[in-house]
């Protein structure tokens, strides 16, 4: 079987958005709705701007399936750009500090840089969250969920309680604007982005994707490249404007001694039919990977989102056609986007999950994966019963 891999297409004001989907085992349900629920809160969260007035994102899959369920063949999923009008787009020769605008202009040798904005755009993201919302349809079957939530606008930052399940954190996250579990904060989120907005300004945060229900041992510690938490970091930090990833405990683990970092572990019989087989940890600072594997505790990433390079006062810039500073181009624009991007953080992690589950548990159809996991389970947990 090959790999699950995907590839995206398309530029933000293009005809579509494709993404081409590959390895995925027949058999799996497509939950169209499921799917395409994803694409609208990716749309959605306070702080967005008047493209997704314009937009009404959908999944449309032209092929790999055969009444609702994969056969096999590669998925080729386009999402339609209503706002299609790439050949009459005014040309872009004010660079925005923080942007692709002027890195992509040198590297591709001219002054025009709407050709590297199309593409650089966060608008690619949309196909991202399609590949990662079908991939969490083969997770769905085994019972693994991801959640996605914002942890922290600006200065606001929100307190998460680590006991909690998937299904609390999605029960309070869609209680407000701003996809935030803690409710006690998602007000002063949204007034400091509505204060961003009347500053001509913008703000940026951090958002968290939490995995429940994976076993142990997804990912390697036998090549570097398959190591999960690599995998993971690369996902999330790919995202764009984002500028930092950590795991569990992430960068405060460095100031700690090791007593203090290392989550202590306690085997409870009563817990052999779990997918931690039994096992469980005082803690989980190292947010459930351990030499580049799942190790049965709940995966924690996060990721640091910068503020949006367009501001609606500009900033300083230099004509690309004349070599004059001048202040830079405006293209239309969010004040806030941590919101959406956790719902993309939320789909790229679930992707890279479902990569490594069956590059461990992998067959050309459900059944088969099915019946790997099965055997994994039993027969991890009747580890040492002979012994």
């Amino acid at each position: 079987m090959a790999s699950l891999t995907y590839r995206t297409a398309g530029e933000s004001h293009g005809q579509a958005l494709i993404a081409l989907v590959e390895g995925m085992p027949a058999g799996i349900a497509l939950d169209l709705d499921r799917i395409n629920r994803e694409m609208v809160r990716r749309q959605g969260g306070y702080g967005r701007g008047g493209r997704q007035k314009i937009e009404k994102d959908g999944v449309n899959i032209l092929s790999g399936v055969r009444q609702g369920k994969t056969i096999g063949s590669p998925l080729a999923v386009q999402i339609a750009n209503r706002d299609w009008r790439i050949d009459d787009a005014p040309a872009v020769h004010r660079p925005r500090p923080g942007h692709a605008d002027l890195a992509g202009s040198l590297k591709w040798l001219t002054t025009d840089c709407r050709e590297t904005l199309e593409r650089a755009s966060a608008r690619e993201t949309a196909a991202r969250v399609a590949a990662g919302a079908i991939a969490r349809c083969l997770l769905d079957a085994f019972e693994i969920q991801t959640v996605g939530f914002v942890c922290r606008v600006g200065p606001v930052a929100a307190a998460i309680d680590a006991g909690w399940s998937a299904a609390e954190l999605i029960a309070a996250r869609d209680a407000n604007e701003v996809y935030c579990p803690d409710a006690a904060v998602a007000d002063g989120m949204i007034e400091v982005i509505r204060q961003a907005k009347k500053d001509g300004d913008t703000v940026g945060g951090w958002v968290e994707v939490q995995v429940h229900g994976l076993c142990p041992g997804v990912g390697s510690c036998g090549c570097w490249q398959d190591r999960l938490d690599g995998r993971l970091m690369q996902a999330v930090g790919s995202i764009q404007a984002f500028k930092g990833v950590e795991i569990g405990g992430g960068f405060e683990l460095g100031t700690l001694p090791g007593s203090q970092v290392h989550d202590e572990i306690d085997y409870y019989p009563s817990l052999r039919g779990t997918p931690a087989l039994g096992f469980t940890r005082r803690t989980n600072r190292a947010g459930g990977l351990e030499g580049g594997m799942s190790n049965g505790q709940p995966i924690v990433v996060r990721g640091v989102m910068k503020p949006i390079s367009t501001l609606m006062r500009g900033l300083d810039s230099v004509d690309l056609s004349t070599k004059q500073p001048a202040r830079c181009d405006y293209e239309r624009s969010d004040v806030c986007a941590v919101s959406a991007a956790s719902v993309v953080a939320e789909n790229v992690v679930a992707f890279e999950i479902a990569r490594g589950f069956l590059e461990k548990f992998g067959g050309d159809t459900l059944t088969e994966v099915r019946r790997a996991y099965e055997g994994y389970l039993e027969a991890a947990g009747q580890l040492g019963d002979a012994e």
